[in-house]
């Protein structure tokens, strides 16, 4: 089974731009699941999960717009939430499905938190992969520094190296694992140099973040999760950072009460090309009400 590569036209303040996406299955099947990468990632992130379920449903995986072969805004202080859940929207309204599933991962998960716990919103089941209201904030130091970085390798196995090492907390993988999640999120600029597939401006936003800024959005995004009413599955890496264990149970006690699955031996976050971990998202859709 091939992905069909689409784009859709969105809006920002400063103009439009378009948002790619991949979508695999039958495209007239109304059963739509919808899978939203981290910050940093892209839609190839999903290829394993798309190709175990594109006969039950169709499978889009959009590109957030600065990342992969998406757009990029005009000013970057746009690379925030309110953003995505905008695009996303324009994504739903092309897609023309009464109702998806939703897959999020990380920054993927905050968008559909957001979007799950809209009045009238078209979202039935949710996977938030690695991801909460309360949000670590040494992880998010540690995510902003690293994000901002204009790294560039001369060789394509010293970018692999580089993006092995910044990811070293997804846990253990075989070395072909590693090399596509590699080669998914990384390109050659016009001096034949291997770097990342993203706009760097996604940092500015992250780096103009206050602790009193950060208390608002943790307020704001706590009453986004006790507005969710459909099934939840939260997945959690044993060894996150960035959700803490407290924030999970938590999260299993208020909003929609998520069920929790942790994996032993991976933080942040669990990349979900391991079958053990594809098969936890395939029973919840498929099976779990």
């Amino acid at each position: 089974m091939q992905a069909r590569r689409k784009s859709v036209q969105c809006i920002s303040p400063t103009g439009l731009h378009a948002m790619s996406y991949k979508e695999w299955g039958d495209p007239l099947n109304p059963k739509v699941l919808v899978c939203v990468h981290g910050v940093t990632r892209v839609a190839e992130d999903f290829d394993s999960l798309a190709v175990a379920l594109c006969d039950e449903y169709r499978v889009v995986c959009p590109d957030v717009v600065g990342r992969g072969y998406s757009g990029r805004l005009r000013n970057p202080m746009h690379y925030q939430i309110p953003q995505y859940v905008s695009d996303m929207v324009s994504l739903l309204a092309r897609l023309d499905a009464e109702t998806v599933h939703w897959f999020g991962t990380s920054m993927g998960g905050l968008i559909g938190m957001s979007l799950a716990s809209l009045p009238d919103n078209p979202i039935k089941k949710l996977i938030l992969n690695d991801v909460g209201p309360v949000l670590n904030p040494d992880a998010l130091v540690r995510i902003g520094d690293y994000i901002g970085q204009d790294v560039r390798f001369d060789s394509f196995e010293e970018a692999e190296a580089y993006i092995k090492a910044i990811s070293i907390s997804f846990g253990p993988h075989s070395e072909a694992q590693w090399e596509k999640l590699a080669r998914d999120v990384l390109r050659q600029n016009e001096q034949g140099q291997w770097v990342r597939h993203y706009d760097l401006g996604l940092a500015q936003p992250i780096k103009a973040s206050t602790p009193e800024l950060a208390a608002i959005a943790q307020t704001m995004l706590w009453a986004a999760y006790d507005a969710i009413s459909c099934p939840t599955l939260l997945v959690r890496g044993a060894k996150s950072d960035l959700l803490t264990a407290e924030s999970a149970q938590a999260m299993t006690q208020r909003g929609p009460r998520a069920r929790l699955v942790e994996f032993a031996g991976v933080g942040h976050a669990p990349t979900f090309v391991q079958s053990e971990q594809i098969a936890v998202a395939v029973d919840f859709l498929l099976n779990q009400e």
